[in-house]
Protein backbone atom coordinates (compact mmCIF):
# COMPACT_ATOMS: atom_id res chain seq x y z
CA UNK A 1 0.00 0.00 0.00
CA UNK A 2 3.05 2.28 0.11
CA UNK A 3 3.66 1.50 -3.59
CA UNK A 4 6.69 -0.69 -2.88
CA UNK A 5 6.99 -4.40 -3.56
CA UNK A 6 9.11 -5.86 -0.78
CA UNK A 7 9.45 -9.64 -0.65
CA UNK A 8 11.27 -9.50 2.69
CA UNK A 9 8.35 -7.61 4.21
CA UNK A 10 5.92 -10.21 2.84
CA UNK A 11 8.06 -12.90 4.43
CA UNK A 12 7.82 -11.09 7.76
CA UNK A 13 4.01 -11.14 7.55
CA UNK A 14 4.02 -14.85 6.70
CA UNK A 15 6.46 -15.69 9.49
CA UNK A 16 3.99 -14.34 12.05
CA UNK A 17 1.18 -16.43 10.55
CA UNK A 18 3.24 -19.62 10.93
CA UNK A 19 1.16 -21.57 8.39
CA UNK A 20 2.20 -25.02 7.17
CA UNK A 21 0.95 -24.24 3.65
CA UNK A 22 0.89 -20.78 2.05
CA UNK A 23 -0.82 -19.72 -1.19
CA UNK A 24 0.38 -16.56 -2.96
CA UNK A 25 -0.98 -14.88 -6.08
CA UNK A 26 0.62 -12.32 -8.40
CA UNK A 27 4.21 -13.27 -7.74
CA UNK A 28 7.22 -12.96 -10.05
CA UNK A 29 9.68 -15.85 -10.24
CA UNK A 30 12.69 -14.62 -12.20
CA UNK A 31 15.46 -17.24 -11.80
CA UNK A 32 18.07 -15.06 -13.53
CA UNK A 33 17.74 -11.79 -11.62
CA UNK A 34 18.61 -10.74 -8.09
CA UNK A 35 17.46 -13.10 -5.31
CA UNK A 36 14.49 -10.83 -4.54
CA UNK A 37 13.36 -11.11 -8.18
CA UNK A 38 12.46 -14.77 -7.62
CA UNK A 39 9.86 -13.87 -5.03
CA UNK A 40 8.58 -17.37 -4.04
CA UNK A 41 12.09 -18.76 -3.60
CA UNK A 42 13.28 -15.63 -1.77
CA UNK A 43 10.31 -15.66 0.64
CA UNK A 44 10.81 -19.40 1.28
CA UNK A 45 14.51 -18.79 2.02
CA UNK A 46 13.61 -16.11 4.58
CA UNK A 47 11.10 -18.41 6.27
CA UNK A 48 13.17 -21.60 6.12
CA UNK A 49 11.90 -25.15 5.70
CA UNK A 50 9.41 -24.57 2.88
CA UNK A 51 9.26 -26.29 -0.50
CA UNK A 52 8.24 -24.02 -3.39
CA UNK A 53 5.80 -24.79 -6.20
CA UNK A 54 5.16 -22.18 -8.89
CA UNK A 55 2.58 -22.04 -11.67
CA UNK A 56 3.28 -19.57 -14.45
CA UNK A 57 0.29 -17.74 -15.93
CA UNK A 58 2.14 -15.21 -18.11
CA UNK A 59 5.27 -13.07 -18.37
CA UNK A 60 5.74 -9.81 -16.46
CA UNK A 61 8.57 -7.66 -17.85
CA UNK A 62 9.97 -10.87 -19.34
CA UNK A 63 9.87 -12.88 -16.10
CA UNK A 64 7.50 -15.73 -15.15
CA UNK A 65 4.46 -14.44 -13.25
CA UNK A 66 1.67 -16.39 -11.56
CA UNK A 67 0.70 -18.32 -8.43
CA UNK A 68 2.91 -20.01 -5.84
CA UNK A 69 2.43 -22.46 -2.99
CA UNK A 70 4.95 -22.81 -0.16
CA UNK A 71 4.70 -25.95 1.99
CA UNK A 72 6.43 -27.25 5.10
CA UNK A 73 4.66 -30.56 4.46
CA UNK A 74 5.98 -32.96 1.80
CA UNK A 75 4.86 -32.15 -1.75
CA UNK A 76 4.11 -35.25 -3.83
CA UNK A 77 2.89 -33.61 -7.08
CA UNK A 78 1.95 -30.30 -8.68
CA UNK A 79 0.11 -29.21 -11.82
CA UNK A 80 -0.84 -25.93 -13.46
CA UNK A 81 -4.15 -25.29 -15.25
CA UNK A 82 -4.85 -22.59 -17.82
CA UNK A 83 -7.99 -20.57 -16.99
CA UNK A 84 -7.48 -17.96 -19.70
CA UNK A 85 -10.46 -16.67 -21.68
CA UNK A 86 -9.61 -15.66 -25.24
CA UNK A 87 -8.75 -11.99 -25.58
CA UNK A 88 -8.11 -11.49 -21.85
CA UNK A 89 -5.01 -11.48 -19.63
CA UNK A 90 -3.68 -14.98 -19.03
CA UNK A 91 -4.88 -16.50 -15.74
CA UNK A 92 -4.09 -19.78 -14.04
CA UNK A 93 -4.69 -22.21 -11.23
CA UNK A 94 -1.96 -24.15 -9.44
CA UNK A 95 -2.69 -27.53 -7.84
CA UNK A 96 -0.27 -28.94 -5.27
CA UNK A 97 -0.71 -32.37 -3.69
CA UNK A 98 0.62 -32.42 -0.13
CA UNK A 99 1.23 -35.35 2.21
CA UNK A 100 -0.32 -34.76 5.62
CA UNK A 101 -0.39 -37.41 8.33
CA UNK A 102 -0.41 -40.31 5.89
CA UNK A 103 -3.14 -38.64 3.80
CA UNK A 104 -2.85 -36.59 0.60
CA UNK A 105 -4.37 -33.11 0.43
CA UNK A 106 -5.23 -31.40 -2.87
CA UNK A 107 -4.48 -27.67 -2.62
CA UNK A 108 -5.69 -25.36 -5.42
CA UNK A 109 -4.43 -21.78 -5.69
CA UNK A 110 -6.63 -19.68 -7.99
CA UNK A 111 -6.49 -16.21 -9.53
CA UNK A 112 -9.48 -15.26 -11.69
CA UNK A 113 -9.87 -12.33 -14.06
CA UNK A 114 -11.34 -8.87 -13.63
CA UNK A 115 -14.02 -9.08 -16.34
CA UNK A 116 -17.58 -10.25 -15.54
CA UNK A 117 -17.92 -12.62 -18.52
CA UNK A 118 -14.31 -13.76 -18.12
CA UNK A 119 -15.00 -14.93 -14.56
CA UNK A 120 -18.17 -16.76 -15.63
CA UNK A 121 -16.09 -18.72 -18.15
CA UNK A 122 -13.37 -19.36 -15.56
CA UNK A 123 -15.83 -20.46 -12.87
CA UNK A 124 -17.30 -23.11 -15.17
CA UNK A 125 -13.85 -24.24 -16.24
CA UNK A 126 -12.68 -24.42 -12.62
CA UNK A 127 -15.41 -26.81 -11.50
CA UNK A 128 -15.34 -28.74 -14.80
CA UNK A 129 -13.93 -32.19 -15.40
CA UNK A 130 -10.47 -30.86 -16.31
CA UNK A 131 -9.85 -29.21 -12.93
CA UNK A 132 -11.90 -29.64 -9.73
CA UNK A 133 -14.28 -32.15 -11.32
CA UNK A 134 -11.46 -34.44 -12.44
CA UNK A 135 -11.74 -38.11 -11.56
CA UNK A 136 -8.07 -37.93 -10.51
CA UNK A 137 -9.05 -36.07 -7.34
CA UNK A 138 -9.50 -38.73 -4.66
CA UNK A 139 -8.45 -36.81 -1.58
CA UNK A 140 -9.57 -33.90 0.62
CA UNK A 141 -9.49 -30.60 -1.25
CA UNK A 142 -8.87 -26.95 -0.39
CA UNK A 143 -9.37 -24.13 -2.92
CA UNK A 144 -8.08 -20.63 -2.12
CA UNK A 145 -7.31 -17.48 -4.00
CA UNK A 146 -8.32 -14.15 -5.48
CA UNK A 147 -11.65 -14.66 -7.26
CA UNK A 148 -11.91 -10.97 -8.18
CA UNK A 149 -15.71 -10.99 -7.75
CA UNK A 150 -16.79 -7.59 -6.49
CA UNK A 151 -20.26 -9.04 -5.86
CA UNK A 152 -21.35 -12.66 -5.40
CA UNK A 153 -20.90 -13.96 -8.95
CA UNK A 154 -21.22 -17.24 -10.79
CA UNK A 155 -17.79 -18.56 -9.76
CA UNK A 156 -18.58 -18.08 -6.06
CA UNK A 157 -22.03 -19.63 -6.43
CA UNK A 158 -20.67 -22.66 -8.26
CA UNK A 159 -17.97 -23.18 -5.64
CA UNK A 160 -20.45 -22.83 -2.77
CA UNK A 161 -22.60 -25.61 -4.19
CA UNK A 162 -19.71 -28.05 -3.96
CA UNK A 163 -17.62 -26.82 -1.03
CA UNK A 164 -17.94 -25.23 2.37
CA UNK A 165 -16.51 -21.77 2.89
CA UNK A 166 -14.21 -20.39 5.57
CA UNK A 167 -15.74 -16.95 5.00
CA UNK A 168 -19.02 -17.93 6.62
CA UNK A 169 -20.05 -15.49 9.34
CA UNK A 170 -19.83 -18.46 11.68
CA UNK A 171 -16.05 -18.40 11.26
CA UNK A 172 -15.04 -14.85 10.33
CA UNK A 173 -16.55 -11.69 11.80
CA UNK A 174 -15.31 -9.78 8.76
CA UNK A 175 -15.08 -11.18 5.25
CA UNK A 176 -14.00 -8.21 3.14
CA UNK A 177 -10.33 -8.44 2.19
CA UNK A 178 -9.71 -5.63 -0.34
CA UNK A 179 -8.36 -3.01 -0.21
CA UNK A 180 -6.68 -3.87 3.07
CA UNK A 181 -6.50 -0.31 4.38
CA UNK A 182 -10.31 0.05 4.11
CA UNK A 183 -11.82 -3.33 3.09
CA UNK A 184 -14.85 -2.84 0.85
CA UNK A 185 -14.92 -6.04 -1.21
CA UNK A 186 -14.89 -9.79 -0.60
CA UNK A 187 -12.43 -10.85 -3.31
CA UNK A 188 -10.43 -13.57 -1.59
CA UNK A 189 -12.07 -16.93 -0.94
CA UNK A 190 -11.22 -20.09 0.98
CA UNK A 191 -13.18 -23.29 0.23
CA UNK A 192 -12.85 -26.83 1.59
CA UNK A 193 -14.70 -30.14 1.29
CA UNK A 194 -16.44 -32.16 4.01
CA UNK A 195 -13.46 -34.44 4.62
CA UNK A 196 -11.84 -31.50 6.42
CA UNK A 197 -13.02 -30.07 9.72
CA UNK A 198 -12.43 -26.36 10.24
CA UNK A 199 -10.89 -25.69 13.67
CA UNK A 200 -10.56 -21.93 13.39
CA UNK A 201 -10.03 -19.03 10.98
CA UNK A 202 -8.75 -15.49 11.09
CA UNK A 203 -8.60 -12.48 8.79
CA UNK A 204 -5.28 -10.81 9.58
CA UNK A 205 -5.26 -7.02 9.68
CA UNK A 206 -2.23 -5.51 11.33
CA UNK A 207 0.17 -2.69 10.49
CA UNK A 208 2.69 -4.84 8.64
CA UNK A 209 0.11 -6.80 6.66
CA UNK A 210 -1.55 -3.56 5.56
CA UNK A 211 1.71 -2.25 4.10
CA UNK A 212 2.87 -5.53 2.56
CA UNK A 213 -0.17 -6.16 0.35
CA UNK A 214 -3.40 -4.53 -0.78
CA UNK A 215 -5.18 -7.81 0.09
CA UNK A 216 -5.57 -9.07 3.66
CA UNK A 217 -4.42 -12.64 4.38
CA UNK A 218 -6.88 -15.32 5.51
CA UNK A 219 -5.60 -18.07 7.81
CA UNK A 220 -7.45 -21.29 8.62
CA UNK A 221 -6.66 -24.43 10.62
CA UNK A 222 -8.08 -27.84 9.75
CA UNK A 223 -8.02 -31.43 10.84
CA UNK A 224 -8.57 -34.34 8.47
CA UNK A 225 -11.78 -36.08 9.57
CA UNK A 226 -10.77 -39.30 7.79
CA UNK A 227 -7.84 -39.58 10.23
Amino acid sequence: MDRHTDAARIASVLRELNADVIALQEVVADPEGAPEANQPAFIASKLGGYAVCFGEARKHLGAPYGNAVLSRLPVVASQSYDLTRAGRERRGCLRVDIECGGEVLHMFNVHLGTSFFERRFQGRRLIGTDVLGSTELKHPTIVVGDFNEWTRGLASRLMSRRYRSVESRLHLKRRKTYPGILPLFHLDHFYFDNRLELIGANLVRNRLALKASDHLPIVAEFTLTSK
